[in-house]
């Protein structure tokens, strides 16, 4: 058995997208000392493949992150199968709030330095002793508090569909770049309750243990994250303080949390918060688009991007050729970008 894919990624899109199979979006993390990643990727391809697992799973020396999704009969086997292996057995499992089952279309496994790109020495600090949990309930009575620091720890496309109420959304395009912020920005307030949350609490399990390192006397971070948070206030009947949408990295790029709309076109300005990437291939920008400025610019983001895609397959490969446009690719917009004087940044 071949331990990668052989098919091409356009007929695996369309194959999710016209199946009727049920499948089960789930997403997990952990940290844990990983002897041979390349042996260890290598095993799970070959087991997950046999029962169907599409997704983006990253694996390295620190441990595992995965989001994936599995064909729903086969989500009792799939747990079953984690649980062979020492460290993920009983492993918290973040299930989707808004699950279309067509999240992933294929499976790739890839061996990293580092599961999330953080910028940190880990021999410096104790990966191991992270803040302190929070569930719904704690969650929601600590951030009620007036002296409670309340911190979006991911990056600005995501907090601006969507974000707890009263939660400072530092304004960067990286995780790498907000942990030396944070740090720098509270520097004088060490001794106040600090609560930290993101997608699926990957990021804060470190940033947490992070900010320990760094003398801040009450760290906290949200049980599961974003995901959890849905899914357990509303199984609970208790008040959510998520408003918006929550962002999420895989085919659905997002799920609705609450019907509140606090992003805009990049574009126009109006309310509006579905994501999309521009139509041009070399550019490729993540951006916020309405359907009205859709339909004007084409599904680009901007009039030299829409003139470039009414040209000729061939023009547009050989404007491409030679060029790097791997930051282009990468980056995502901004509402300031084509409002300047309008934006406004959440301020700590």
């Amino acid at each position: 058995m071949k331990l990668h894919n052989t098919i091409n990624g356009e007929e695996l899109k369309e194959k999710i997208k016209n199946s009727d199979e049920k499948r089960t979006t789930i997403s997990f993390y952990k940290y844990a000392k990983i002897g041979n990643p390349q042996l260890f990727r290598d095993h799970l391809f070959y087991h997950w493949s046999l029962l169907g697992v599409l997704g983006r799973i990253y694996v390295a020396h620190e441990g595992i992150n995965a989001q994936l999704s599995v064909p729903t009969e086969n989500v009792e086997t799939y747990i079953k199968e984690l649980s062979h292996v020492t460290f993920l057995d009983g492993v918290r499992l973040n299930y989707a709030v808004e699950d279309d089952g067509k999240s992933f279309f294929k499976l790739a496994i890839k061996v990293k330095n580092k599961i999330v790109a953080d910028g940190l020495n880990d021999d410096l600090f104790d990966v191991s002793k992270p803040g302190n949990y929070l569930k719904v309930e704690e969650f929601n009575a600590l951030t009620d508090k007036e002296d409670t620091i309340l911190i979006d720890m991911r990056n600005h496309y995501e907090s601006e569909v969507g974000h707890f109420k009263g939660a400072w959304c530092p304004d960067v395009d990286t995780f790498r770049e907000q942990l030396p912020l944070v740090v720098n920005k509270l520097a004088d307030q060490k001794d106040k309750p600090v609560v930290m949350y993101c997608t699926g609490g990957i990021r804060c399990e470190k940033a947490s243990a992070y900010l320990k390192h760094k003398g801040f006397k009450e760290v906290y971070h949200l049980e599961g994250g974003i995901i959890k948070y849905a899914r357990d206030a509303k199984e609970s009947g208790l008040p959510n303080k998520f408003v918006g949408k929550n962002f999420v990295f895989d085919q659905r790029i997002n799920e609705r949390i609450s019907e509140d709309i606090i992003a805009q076109c990049h574009q126009c300005g109006e309310p509006f918060d579905d994501h999309t990437n521009c139509r041009n291939k070399a550019c490729n920008l993540l951006f916020i688009q309405c359907p009205k400025c859709a339909a004007s610019y084409e599904g680009t983001c901007s009039v030299e991007c829409k003139n470039i895609t009414a040209l000729p397959q061939e023009q547009q490969r050989a404007l491409r050729r030679g060029k790097d446009t791997g930051v282009r690719i990468f980056s995502k917009g901004r509402f300031q970008q084509h409002h300047p004087k309008d934006s406004k940044k959440d301020e700590l």
